[in-house]
């Protein structure tokens, strides 16, 4: 009989163990670490949203192709690197290739990224850095190299019929530095210098 009761209150304490530990690391914790994410860096917990005259155009942490319907980079825009996620830029999916440096579907992929770069920006294809023809670990990165941003100047000037000097600037403006100071390379947000190229051309 006294095993059995003592089995009863083992079973009534663990019970009670496990409510009391649901409600507070399934419900409480959570509500606390959202309230001070919200007011620590609200911006961030809320995914870094970017914001144009009040609609939502993207986030600073995922990137985003600037290419018409049939995958064409559009030559007015300053191009982000390409991207394995998906069918681009697919947070769902983040990922690479998972294709390593010896393979021949790798080689062929990053030869046809070059030349098709080249041709865009009217370079030999020795001065396309190799983000403009190789896709990030996570497929999502929104960042390229200044010298890929600036690589990309005299054709969106001539596209648009603005001064290369004035869109260089916008360039120069736009880059981040390393993080902490340390962390990193410098860098620039493609869709960040988008927004500011589209409201220099207003």
């Amino acid at each position: 009989m006294s095993t059995a009761r003592t089995s009863v209150r083992q079973l009534g304490v663990a019970l009670r163990a496990v409510a009391v530990l649901t409600l507070a690391l399934g419900l409480v914790y959570p509500l606390v670490i959202t309230g001070v994410g919200q007011a620590v860096a609200g911006n961030q917990a809320n995914g870094s949203p970017v914001t144009v005259d009040g609609t939502t155009v993207g986030s600073e942490l995922i990137g985003q192709p600037f290419t018409d319907a049939g995958g064409a980079a559009m030559p007015q825009w300053f191009q982000s690197r390409p991207s394995a996620a998906g069918e681009g830029y697919d947070g769902g999916a983040s990922g690479g290739s998972n294709l390593g440096p010896t393979n021949p579907e790798l080689a062929a992929l990053i030869g046809e990224r070059r030349t098709a770069v080249a041709e865009l920006e009217g370079v030999n294809p020795d001065e396309v850095p190799a983000e403009a023809v190789t896709a990030s670990a996570s497929g999502l990165d929104p960042h390229i190299s200044p010298e890929y941003a600036l690589l990309q100047v005299d054709r969106v000037a001539a596209e648009r019929g603005l001064d290369a000097a004035d869109v260089r600037a916008l360039v120069d403006a736009a880059v981040e530095d390393r993080t902490a100071g340390v962390l990193g390379e410098p860098r620039v947000n493609v869709l960040k210098l988008n927004i500011r190229l589209a409201e220099l051309d207003t």
